[in-house]
């Protein structure tokens, strides 16, 4: 899992969780929220987080990003964080039916889709042929999220079924820790191609590298993306002024550029 911690715009990355965190003039960090973000929120979060440290100086926000059922397993254990994202609404009302999150925090931030993603290398025409470019002969390897514990292995697979082509496919799929280890299969050559999240293929450090095709909605189960705070939370103000940030105005319009959308929206779309 990455962890990262933001102050004023700057971004520090680590393999674990930092310690500390100092902003402008060296001046400690009085309040931190340490969340647990699903790894499609990577590049939309590491945004939404600075514009929120901008409205809020004086709280910092440290994160780490992983799949959702992994986090849900460590959270079930009391692992040290403040508030959840998870890109399965389910795992976060499970910590609450365990009494280990605070009922009244539950809250749903977006629906998320998935698309074929292929590097711009490619000779496959994922734009025009859609998910059915799976079948393609060249395609040897498609990457996406572990089913076991990641939402968006698990819509993939769904989608697959849907359009009655994962018998054909089943032995070609490599499995990603986490959607943003599946996107990175891709991008680096270890799979040919891959369903993920459409964040990602948005997000700029894939939007110039390749090309996309979304996935209808009807064509798997909604991804209903929600959060809450943990029971064990440091400094639940702080940690409520992050969820009122994220379902607020600007959080939304972050997230939006990133293609998630408002349940209502995913609703028109699926009709």
């Amino acid at each position: 899992m990455k962890a990262s911690v933001y102050w004023g715009g700057i971004v520090l990355a680590a393999g674990v969780a930092l310690g500390g965190c100092f902003g402008r003039g060296n001046t400690p960090v009085g309040r931190i929220v340490r969340v647990a973000a699903a790894a499609d929120l990577q590049f939309a979060f590491d945004e939404l987080a600075r514009a929120f440290q901008t409205a809020h100086l004086g709280i910092g926000v440290r994160v780490s990003y992983g799949s959702s059922g992994t986090f849900y397993a460590q959270l079930a254990n009391e692992a040290p964080f403040d508030l959840y994202l998870s890109a399965d609404i389910d795992y976060p009302r499970r910590l609450i039916k365990q009494g280990k999150a605070v009922a009244e925090s539950e809250f749903l931030y977006a629906v998320g889709q998935i698309v074929v993603w292929v590097p711009e290398r490619s000779a496959l025409d994922v734009p025009w042929r859609g998910i059915n470019a799976l079948l393609d002969p060249q395609v040897k390897k498609i990457a996406i999220a572990n089913p076991q514990h990641a939402p968006y292995g698990r819509a993939a697979q769904a989608a697959m079924r849907h359009f009655g082509i994962y018998a054909q496919l089943q032995d070609r799929l490599v499995f990603g820790e986490n959607i943003a280890q599946t996107a990175q299969f891709v991008e680096s050559g270890a799979a040919d191609v891959g369903v993920i999240a459409l964040s990602l293929a948005l997000a700029p450090a894939f939007r110039q590298r390749g090309c996309y095709a979304v996935v209808p909605l009807e064509a798997y189960p909604r991804i209903e993306q929600g959060g809450v705070i943990l029971n064990w939370v440091q400094d639940r103000s702080a940690a409520e002024l992050l969820r009122a940030f994220i379902i607020g105005t600007q959080g939304r319009a972050i997230l939006a550029q990133y293609g998630f959308l408002l349940p209502q929206e995913a609703e028109a779309l699926a009709r």
